[in-house]
This record gives C-alpha cells, structure tokens and sequence, in this order.
C-alpha cells in the first residue's frame, strides 16, 4: 500500500494507510473506517521530521481524521517509558560517516536488523562516500535488500554492490559488510563470524564492527558473548551512537493522542509495563480510566458506540515448529525432553511369561544420559536387585496387569536411585511377553 491509498472491505468498512515515517519496513500506521467510527492502529511509529527516505509523518491527516469521529486507538506502547522525543535517524547516519572517516584503512562490517531499510540505506550511502563496495551476508538481510531495491525503497548506486564471494578480490579499506546478527542471534552471520564458523568470512585483527542496534530485552548475554568472542580475535566493537529507535517517545506520543482524540484506548506493542504506563499517560491528557483496555493475549475485545470490553478469547501463544510438524509439540513433549536433559532415561526391560506372569528373563536396565554403566557397575546391580523385588512382590500378590507392574517398579526404583543418586531420571518400564 501506498501514502492515502485505501481498500474497501464491503460497503460499509475501508481501510486507509498513513504515512507512518518508521524505517522499518513491516511497519504502517492504519485507519480502520467502520459504521460505528474510525479505529487507528498505530503500528510501530516515531515522529521524525528529517527521514532518510520519503515525508514526515502525515500529522495533517491524522487531524483530519480526529477532526471526524474516532472511536479507538491502538498505539505503539514501547517507548512510552522515554521522556521526550526519539531522535532521527540522520542521526546514525552521520555516527556512520565518523567511523568511516576515521578507519580509512580497515575493514567495516555493519549488524543491524534487516527490516531495516533506511539504516541499510545510510551504511550504504557512506560506503558510497568512501568509495567502497558493499557485500550484503545474511539470507534474511540478501532477501530484504533484493526485494527492496526492486520496490524503489533502497536506492543503491550502480556498481556499489558485490557478491560476498568476490570480498577477497578488495582490499580491506575497499569494501563494508552489511549483515545480520545485531542481536547474537546463535545462526545468523556476525554470530557465526565471531565463533569462526562463517564459510566465506574470517573476523582478523583490525576489523572494525559497527553493532547498529541495542540488544532486546533477553537478549544482553548473548550479544555480550558475541562481543567477547568478537574482540578476543581483535575486532574493534563500535556501539556508542550506532542506533536511534524506531518507537515514539512520551512527548510523540502525545501528539499523535492529541490529533486523533479516541474515545477508547487499546495500548500495544510491549509488555504489561509499558501498556500500564501507556494507559497512565493516556490519563494524564484527560482520558477517562472505564475507557481504557489492556488486553491480555488471544482476547477479543468488542468496540461499539455502548463501550469497549473483552468478550471471549481465542487460542494463543507460541506455536512450535519441530522439523516437519508445526504445533505437535506441547507442554507433556516439551517437559519430557526438559527432564531427559537434566537427569537421563532408566529403561528397565523384564521378560515374563504369559499364563504364569512369572520373569522368566531379566530385568536388564538401559542407562541413557544418567550413569556410565561401566563405571557404575554396583550400582547397576543393586538397581536390578530392587526390580528383581518388586516383581517378585507382585508375583506373590497375583498382579498380572501390566500398568501395575509398571508402576510398582517405577515406584521402588525411582525411590532407590533418588536415595543413591538424589537425581529422577526418566525411567521407562518395558514387558515382554512369551
């Protein structure tokens, strides 16, 4: 969509996109025109006056939108914890310019989110201003980068770009990576580099890293890790100044609640702390605390002339991706493999006989990720001693249900090895029949 255009979803519903001057590429800012009045989505926003590409957010507009009937607005809450306002993003443009001024014979390499086009374009302006070429690494940042430069939103000058395969061919105050992994990410690029496990790029001595975003919270240990890695090789680190947000700041926020004047308020876009503090600031510019909503995940609020309210829930949270199946692991698959990990698998297998239930083999127990049987060997030996008993027990009381043994030898083993060992490892009964 582009700068006014809408799209009309029956007779009486249109949707209307609104400059929202954010660099990131996924994000718009939406009015939602419907009989019982406009709703805005925010999406994530800031107000800067000075972009690096197209105009300024269209505050005439969202005048004129407030100016008619807004029933609700749902804004960006992320930096609503800020006081003031967001710097712009020429501001990072020109933190770029000084490192490039002052490593004229180095290597550049650049991390940043690959969403984000207008701090893409500003490493490449410079690179451009120092004469040197580009190299984009990174399947995420080479997609976005393509794509971008088909769609008008990247403008890159002939020549400037080459393949990462043909780096070594310049020397190294000829060329600037672009790449992924501003935030440790264990797989993408910088991360890869920093652990030398990159097959086309080695980090050496002297390289200057310029680290163009500040790391999401729980993320600060592996960005740290990634750091360390990066200067234990020799690397220069550069994060001072090196990234602005792309979120609205208090005095932004403000503003955009001033201009549209809603009737309801739905804070989004970060967690419950900062919606609090966005509902609080909402009170502060006169809005009234019974037309406030924060909503909690998967529930469904209904907007209406009569008022705004949470009127059921839709299944939510994380959907799990595990080789070819999407949302076949649940919680039970999940703590499994939680307690495999910790303390190890016990399998203990019996052989009895069918008319009798008598053991005729066994039990021989398994040990995966719990014990080296060579190296536990009484241990082993005792534990077969405590299964030996039990079914031993259960013979004598005439239990031949194979639930019950099972349970019974769980029972006397897992009490044994938690009094030697104070661990619970997994243990997995099997009965076999003759």
């Amino acid at each position: 969509m582009s700068q006014g255009e809408t799209i009309k979803l029956g007779n009486n519903f249109k949707v209307e996109f609104i400059r929202s001057n954010h660099s990131i590429a996924d994000a718009v800012m939406l009015s939602i025109w419907t009989p019982a009045g406009i709703v805005i989505h925010s999406g994530d926003f800031k107000v800067d006056y000075t972009p690096i590409s197209g105009a300024p957010l269209d505050i005439h507009r969202l005048a004129e939108i407030g100016r008619k009937r807004v029933l609700a607005l749902m804004a960006d809450s992320t930096n609503v914890e800020r006081p003031g306002y967001t710097q712009s993003e020429k501001v990072v443009g020109q933190k770029f310019e000084d490192v490039f001024a002052a490593n004229t014979d180095k290597r550049i390499m650049v991390a940043t989110f690959a969403s984000n086009i207008d701090r893409v374009q500003q490493i490449i302006y410079a690179a451009a201003k120092y004469k040197r070429k580009v190299a984009v690494i990174g399947r995420s940042m080479v997609n976005v980068v393509k794509t971008a430069s088909e769609l008008g939103y990247l403008t890159v000058p002939e020549g400037i770009m080459i393949e990462i395969n043909d780096v070594k061919r310049y020397r190294d105050d000829q060329v600037v990576l672009i790449m992924t992994g501003s935030q440790g990410e264990p797989m993408a690029a910088l991360s890869r580099m920093a652990t030398s496990d990159h097959k086309q790029i080695d980090i050496k001595p002297g390289d200057v890293i310029i680290l163009s975003s500040t790391p999401i919270p729980g993320n600060e240990k592996t960005v740290s890790k990634v750091i360390n890695e990066l200067c234990k090789k020799g690397a220069k680190v550069v994060r001072e100044d090196t990234h602005v947000s792309g979120h609205a700041a208090q005095e932004e926020l403000k503003l955009l609640h001033i201009l549209v004047r809603p009737k309801y308020f739905i804070p989004v876009h970060g967690e419950y702390r900062h919606l609090q503090k966005h509902a609080e600031l909402a009170m502060e510019l006169g809005m009234r605390r019974n037309n406030i909503q924060i909503p909690a995940i998967g529930e469904v609020i209904e907007l209406s002339n009569d008022g705004c309210k949470v009127v059921g829930n839709v299944p939510s949270g994380q959907v799990l991706v595990d080789g070819l199946g999407v949302g076949d692991v649940g919680n039970i698959v999940l703590r499994d493999r939680k307690h495999l990990s910790q303390d190890g698998l016990l399998i203990v297998v019996m052989t009895l006989e069918k008319e009798s239930g008598m053991v005729v083999a066994g039990p021989d127990i398994i040990s995966r990720g719990f014990v080296y049987v060579r190296e536990a060997e009484n241990l082993m030996d005792e534990a077969k001693a405590v299964v030996r008993k039990a079914l031993d027990r259960c013979e004598q009381k005439h239990i031949v249900e194979w639930s019950q043994i099972k349970t019974i030898v769980k029972d006397d083993l897992r009490e044994f090895v938690w009094q030697k060992t104070k661990r619970s490892p997994m243990i997995l009964p099997i009965i076999m029949e003759v």
